[in-house]
């Protein structure tokens, strides 16, 4: 398929605007003592409460209760949600301001694997460093806790682009895992892997390129 001239730019959150590492949340539930929340044979938080929190299919209450009932440890809310949210750092100045000078040019959107815990961490930062609100860099944010899906499903972002009615020969999806940016691909999105951190060295040229 012929690609047309990009006009529209949806982008992942976190690795690609927001920095993380998850390994910080690791640690910290460790050092509470949930030493198998992180599974080192498939490289994974646990998947029952990962996945079920990401669809929205838990609220924030019923996530940390599951915390307590799989690691079999008496936690408040307040050491669940701060080993859970260790994970998130920063939205470094330059990387917002590139964002700012796309929205000259280009329709921008977000799309985001997250939960109600981090919604609230993210944009607290965000608010505090910046004095506005995060959805005020895209035209519209997606978020798969509200929408009831989560990447790399296609219906994830079939139901983006009919709640958005972007020509997909016109929108490029940016993500720094593989499986979402193939799952994008699968809807006939145009799409850019990075690794995390790299937006401001990739995307530059990868519009030059695309035209």
């Amino acid at each position: 398929m012929k690609k047309g001239k990009i006009r529209n730019i949806i982008f992942d959150l976190g690795g690609v605007i927001v920095n993380l590492n998850p390994q910080l949340t690791v640690d910290g539930f460790r050092k509470l003592g949930w030493s198998n929340f992180y599974n080192e044979e498939t490289k994974s938080f646990n998947q029952q409460l990962f996945k079920l929190f990401e669809k929205g299919n838990s609220s924030s209450a019923e996530f940390r209760d599951l915390v307590r009932e799989s690691s079999q440890l008496a936690l408040t809310d307040t050491q669940i949600d701060e080993a859970w949210n260790a994970m998130i750092l920063d939205f470094p100045t330059a990387r917002i301001e590139y964002i700012h000078e796309l929205k000259k040019e280009y329709r921008l959107f977000l799309l985001s694997n997250t939960n109600e815990i981090h919604e609230s961490k993210f944009e607290s930062d965000f608010m505090v460093k910046f004095g506005y609100a995060l959805g005020e860099l895209f035209e519209q944010s997606f978020y798969s806790h509200t929408m009831g899906l989560r990447k790399p499903n296609a219906d994830i972002f079939q139901e983006v682009l009919r709640l958005t009615e972007l020509d997909v020969s016109e929108t490029l999806f940016i993500d720094d895992i593989l499986q979402n940016t193939e799952g994008a691909q699968s809807v006939g999105l145009n799409v850019l892997h990075i690794e995390p951190g790299t937006l401001l060295e990739r995307l530059p040229n990868h519009l030059k390129d695309l035209g």
